[in-house]
């Protein structure tokens, strides 16, 4: 009985989820938080464009929480919008923004959409990145799949599968479907390999005062005698 009002609540969590990108594809949809409130069931919704989620006087949040209502059966759903403080950094906004631009303006500007992206990524202060397009839909004679990437990024191992950020979005065009895979290896992740020196400040002796006194000071010519200065006189 647990494990399928678990499996049943997942497979909701994911439906939403799946309504909510349809809903919002251009306004670079990152994810989506639900949460059980006393008061209800609370919606927050990640973008890099919360402008466009809101929508004029709130009409998109307004559509969203009726569907949500009637079609998902929520109780009292508050749906909230958080801005992404680096969209850089986020995957899922890089691959939403580059399946924007081919559904506008096609996909023969993907080597300059690709290259743009990852700049863009490493510059935001990311350790590695990659972006792989591919599909039908990809305007190449040769390979269907094109690969940009930069800097370190893990393939297996802890890090690729726990602390690498991905993400995966499809672009269905008249000439096919073209795939983004974006992953992000971001600069607060410290990896296990990682070794890092020291500089080892070495403190000088400090020289004593009376030794750079002594220095200091000019060698005087010692006063002559009245016996020297008449020896000098007889010798003359």
């Amino acid at each position: 009985m647990i494990e399928k009002t678990i499996v049943k609540k997942n497979i909701r969590e994911y439906l939403i989820q799946e309504y909510i990108a349809r809903e919002l594809p251009k306004a670079c949809y990152s994810k989506i938080d639900l949460k059980k409130t006393p008061l209800g069931e609370k919606v927050i919704i990640h973008t890099a464009r919360p402008g466009l989620v809101v929508g004029r006087k709130g009409a998109n949040i307004q559509k969203l929480t009726e569907t949500l209502k009637n079609k998902f059966k929520m109780e009292n759903p508050q749906v909230e919008v958080a801005e992404i403080e680096n969209p850089n950094l986020d995957p899922k906004s890089i691959a939403e923004y580059i399946v924007s631009s081919f559904e506008r303006f096609g996909p023969k500007r993907f080597k300059s959409l690709g290259y743009n992206s990852l700049q863009k990524i490493m510059d935001a202060g990311a350790q590695g990145a990659e972006i792989v397009i591919t599909g039908r839909g990809v305007p190449s004679s040769r390979s269907k799949r094109w690969r940009f990437s930069a800097g370190h990024i893990k393939k297996s191992g802890n890090v690729s599968e726990n602390l690498t950020k991905r993400a995966l979005v499809v672009a269905e065009l008249k000439s096919g479907a073209v795939g983004v895979n974006v992953s992000i290896l971001t600069p607060d992740i410290q990896l296990p390999d990682q070794i890092t020196f020291k500089e080892e400040i070495i403190e000088k002796p400090k020289e004593k005062i009376e030794e750079k006194e002594v220095k200091k000071k000019t060698v005087k010519e010692k006063p002559i005698k009245k016996d020297e200065k008449a020896r000098t006189k007889t010798d003359e």
